[in-house]
């Protein structure tokens, strides 16, 4: 599957029949590899919510605020215990 943006090089050829002299290319194409049937994902959102909502004990997506908090991580590597 590709997604361009409007101002890309693809979509002006697409859509406009090129790219004027004076203008430059200002969008991103990029391609994302087909991974089935938008339900598949759906399915997989919905069983992670699941389990999430088991794990804090909660019977309804409104619950989600109070029983949890929410902590913003800034480090993505454990620098502790290294590879």
């Amino acid at each position: 599957m590709q997604f361009y943006g409007m101002a890309s090089d693809i979509a002006q050829e697409k859509h406009f029949g090129g790219k004027a002299a004076y203008r430059a290319a200002e969008g991103k194409a990029v391609s994302i590899p087909y991974r089935g049937d938008v339900e598949n994902t759906v399915l997989a959102i919905k069983a992670g919510l699941r389990s999430m909502m088991t794990y804090i004990d909660a019977s309804a997506l409104s619950e989600v605020h109070a029983k949890t908090e929410f902590i913003k991580v800034g480090a993505q590597l454990n620098t502790v215990f290294g590879d």
